[in-house]
């Protein structure tokens, strides 16, 4: 296969650059950070509600024990993984939000994360996403979108520029070739600017982006905060998690993901510091999972789901939900938390009062082919 001189920029522009991590810059001073957990993660055990007469029976071993759990209020548990976002709802920095879901109504992964990711109503109906969209309302600075990551995941595709930023598991380059390949692309004016931009987007990854670490949350988060501080950084960020779909030998498993997306939360948080308090963090998958446990120790593809938000500017200390119950009755197709809260609402309130922009309108941008989306109680200082 031939490989011309653009071809091996964008491939050595990528091996600067692991984990997923995609930026877009606007004038604020707010931060806002969408973690898409692929997979369908499990809302159940994620905000357990100890307090519900059925989840102990439907879960049987899969149960999280109260006791060992991170009390919220009378009704709703955090697992006992979350121990960061458990001190930040003690602070008010963190708020949950249950039986929540987007349109989507069946159980296919690809499906399910186009809908989240695009905004639609129904699988491949659009093909661009909310959070690009959302960029198109922001007033920009002196850049230009940006991006970092081998692709630019759907939920940033579209009409605002963005780039894509991931750190390289491989060696880090010497300084004797990045220099050779800044000599060789000194003449091309298109280029050379591409080569200048992602040596700046490796200046600002700070050294988390080589070295083998793609695997650990930690030093995701810790990237993702050297971009999000600075000055002129971006102020739109979306990071990729994987790994939520757990079929079988769930509870090992899902204490594994929470605790690695506790980790990169505290990295975060540790990493922006002043920017801390101007940020909001939301976290969605594309649906939940089956209220019982399966026969081979987890659970299989369900509908509802639970959001969780931290940051410095969020209004938390509080569960939001309109709790459906659990009894057989009350289970959507008689196996699934049935969805109360439109996770577009979620979305829409969320980045409107992080930027200050009018609910109804973002809605209209974000979400163009739904019905008008429900009021939340504000979840976002003003």
């Amino acid at each position: 296969m031939a490989l011309d001189r653009r071809g091996f920029l964008g491939g050595a522009a990528a091996l600067l650059a692991a984990p997923r991590v995609l930026f877009a810059q606007a004038a604020t001073e707010r931060r806002f950070v969408f973690v898409i957990q692929r997979g369908a993660a499990d809302g159940l055990n994620t905000v357990v509600p100890y307090a519900e007469p059925n989840y102990a029976a439907l879960r049987a071993g899969l149960a999280i024990d109260p006791a060992s759990a991170i009390k919220l209020d009378g009704s709703f548990a955090l697992h006992p993984a979350l121990q960061e976002f458990g001190a930040l709802y003690t602070q008010g920095q963190a708020l949950c939000v249950h039986a929540v879901a987007s349109p989507y109504r069946d159980r296919s992964h690809f499906d399910g994360q186009n809908v989240l990711e695009s905004g639609g109503t129904s699988p491949y109906q659009l093909k661009d996403g909310w959070l690009n969209r959302l960029v198109g309302l922001l007033p920009r600075r002196s850049k230009e979108a940006i991006a970092f990551a081998p692709t630019v995941p759907l939920a940033l595709r579209g009409s605002a520029e963005v780039s894509s930023y991931a750190a390289s598991a491989l060696p880090a380059a010497s300084d004797d070739l990045l220099l050779r390949v800044e000599q060789l692309y000194a003449a091309d004016a298109q280029l050379h600017a591409l080569w200048s931009a992602a040596l700046d987007a490796r200046g600002m990854a700070g050294g988390q982006e080589e070295g083998g670490r793609r695997q650990d949350p930690g030093a995701v988060g810790r990237m993702a905060a050297n971009f999000l501080a600075q000055a002129q950084g971006p102020r739109v960020a979306m990071i990729e998690t994987g790994g939520w779909d757990t079929h079988s030998a769930q509870n090992p498993r899902l204490a594994a993901q929470l605790r690695g997306l506790d980790a990169m939360l505290a990295a975060l948080k540790q990493g922006l510091g002043e920017a801390w308090n101007h940020t909001v963090v939301l976290v969605a998958t594309e649906f939940g999972r089956t209220a019982a446990a399966n026969g081979t120790g987890g659970t299989d593809h369900g509908t509802a789901s639970a959001a969780l938000l931290a940051g410095g500017a969020v209004q938390g200390g509080k569960v939001l939900a309109d709790w459906p119950g659990l009894a057989t009755g009350a289970l959507h197709e008689g196996r699934d938390l049935r969805p109360t809260l439109q996770l577009d609402a979620l979305i829409a309130t969320a980045a409107a009062e992080t930027f200050g922009l009018d609910r109804e309108r973002v809605a209209h941008a974000l979400f163009p082919a739904g019905s008008a989306v429900k009021a939340l109680p504000r979840i976002v200082r003003a």
